[in-house]
């Protein structure tokens, strides 16, 4: 894990570590909950750029799996409890 992280970085980080087995959030989630509403595409780019975080845990806003990795997203949602359905997952209203 990368440890020169901007203010951006590491307040996404810091979520991500947050999230527990089984919970599913958004792009848009992580980048309120981090301070920076809006930077759903941020968060994105930020995890294709780090490894070491559970990335399987954040869908875009329609629940729907990320593209070219739909599988072994669903499969490791579903070994923490998820229900994956037709690539994607029912988010909490």
């Amino acid at each position: 894990m990368t440890t020169d992280l901007t203010p951006f970085e590491a307040a996404v980080a810091e979520v991500l570590r947050s999230t527990e087995p089984g919970e599913v959030v958004t792009y848009g989630e992580v980048a309120a909950e981090a301070g920076y509403p809006g930077a759903h595409r941020a968060v994105g780019s930020f995890l294709k750029r780090h490894d070491g975080f559970p990335w399987w845990r954040v869908v875009n806003a329609a629940g729907r799996l990320a593209p070219a990795h739909e599988i072994d997203q669903a499969r490791r949602l579903r070994a923490e409890g998820v229900e994956v359905r037709d690539g994607r997952v029912r988010l909490q209203a």
